[in-house]
């Protein structure tokens, strides 16, 4: 059995791992909503309640979405491990895992995306549509501004869910609080290291949707006219 870490080191290989992790979420969330924004609304458009129905566009992209949702993240590592090495080089750290964390977010964003402008009231639409307006102008002032809210909301669920997922990357080496809390807590009989891994990521969880909801609360177009 190896030696408890001192928690003067305790602290300081939390306080690195936690950098790491938030690195990992935090480009990979953003990548997501890049990637996942306008997928969700080429979705919501091409069903049949959008703006311009393509029953066979609409299909492929559900299907796409859909298989690489089902896969399992930890699969998702193994599945493009050659590809992260081929983009960057290496497959092992916290920027190689980047890339698996942002494939497998995508479609998660981009699904919440579409249930959001879901919710879009069509009266509102078929205002925008009587107006004259573009289908762009009717997408970005209208479907987005409305479910602004609820799209703030789905960027939290995305973060969060990332932060699990960045955790399960540690068991292969990908850094960050789910390394330390995997090989250096659990594997090496350290449960200072363990538990405060494990903590740190509940702390980072709720305060990532903390912050969202408070952001999603602030920008509630529905609140905002009701004073």
């Amino acid at each position: 059995m190896s030696d408890v870490t001192p928690w003067s080191e305790v602290f300081e290989i939390l306080g690195e791992a936690t950098l790491g992790t938030l690195y990992m979420v935090l480009v990979s969330t953003l990548l997501a909503v890049l990637g996942g924004l306008p997928l969700g609304v080429l979705l919501h458009l091409s069903s049949p309640v959008g703006l311009n129905p393509r029953p066979a566009l609409y299909r492929v992209l559900g299907i796409v979405v859909d298989v690489v949702r089902s896969v399992p993240f930890v699969v998702l590592l193994v599945v493009l491990a050659s590809f992260t090495r081929l983009l960057i080089g290496t497959s092992i750290g916290s920027t190689a895992v980047i890339v698996p964390l942002t494939i497998g977010a995508i479609p998660f964003f981009a699904r919440l995306t579409q249930n959001a402008l879901r919710e879009v009231s069509f009266t509102v639409v078929e205002a925008a549509i009587t107006t004259g307006s573009s289908r762009l102008r009717i997408v970005w002032t209208v479907l987005l501004g409305e479910a602004r809210a609820a799209l703030v909301g789905a960027v939290g669920v995305t973060a969060v869910a990332l932060i699990g997922y960045a955790a399960m990357a540690g068991a292969i080496g990908g850094g960050g609080l789910g390394t330390t809390a995997i090989q250096d807590g659990y594997q090496g009989y350290d449960d200072r290291l363990l538990y405060g891994s494990v903590l740190v990521l509940a702390v980072l969880a709720f305060g990532m949707q903390l912050i969202t909801d408070l952001t999603a609360k602030a920008v509630d177009r529905r609140r905002t006219a009701a004073g």
